[in-house]
């Protein structure tokens, strides 16, 4: 019995990594299809939602699910992903200016600018993974992620120190990002936010407050 609960969970561990590579070289071959820049918001939308049928069980075949839900969301996940992108880009310049500056106002901002950017990266994790469990109007998943991340610090935490860690990996290990990196990141921040998420439903239902929307409203609203 030990040696077949041991193969089960080797096999179940392989396979994910497969998937995970699978994941990896889709979301890449998808980015560059969009031109990078209209193309990594469709594709990690794309890749959120595979996690999470993933997650729930749902063996649908990876690259047909991934192909459809691309090009299902292709503008609506680009007028969610451009304007954080815009954000990002803008956050990076000033941190530049400002970073290399003397003085104390020069300083100071480079650190606001650096507060900035860390809310934002937390703010990020949840984002798609939310599009792909909630149905909500596009300008309330940036409201509602950006109120979800500073609700649940904890999440929070968790979620950019799993980026970290990532981006650690891969900067000392160049040769993982084309097979594993980003679908390892896309796969661990997306399995984390499901859990948060459906825990937060679970509360809110358990408060008397509806499913779905009206729980993550009402847990992340003041």
């Amino acid at each position: 019995m030990l040696s077949g609960t041991f193969s089960a969970r080797a096999y179940s561990f392989f396979d994910t990594l497969v998937w995970i590579a699978g994941l990896n070289l889709l979301w890449i071959a998808f980015t560059l299809l969009g031109f990078g820049i209209f193309g990594a918001g469709p594709a990690t939308a794309a890749a959120q939602i595979a996690v999470r049928k993933r997650a729930a069980g749902d063996a649908v075949p990876l690259l047909r699910g991934f192909a459809s839900a691309y090009f299902r969301n292709f503008l609506r996940a680009n007028a969610l992903a451009l304007p954080v992108m815009a954000v990002a880009a803008a956050l990076v310049l000033n941190w530049n200016y400002f970073s290399g500056g003397r003085g104390v106002l020069a300083q100071f901002m480079a650190v606001g600018i650096l507060v900035a950017a860390i809310f934002l990266a937390g703010a990020v994790c949840y984002v798609f993974p939310m599009y792909a469990r909630y149905e909500l109007p596009l300008f309330q998943y940036l409201l509602m992620s950006s109120r979800f991340a500073l609700r649940h610090l904890a999440g929070t935490v968790i979620l950019l120190f799993v980026s970290a860690a990532v981006l650690y990996a891969s900067s000392c290990l160049p040769g993982l990002v084309p097979f594993f990196s980003i679908g390892a990141w896309l796969y661990l921040t997306g399995w984390l936010c499901d859990r948060f998420f459906a825990a937060n439903d679970e509360s809110a239902a358990a408060a008397g407050e509806p499913a779905a929307r009206t729980a993550l409203q009402g847990a992340t609203a003041a």
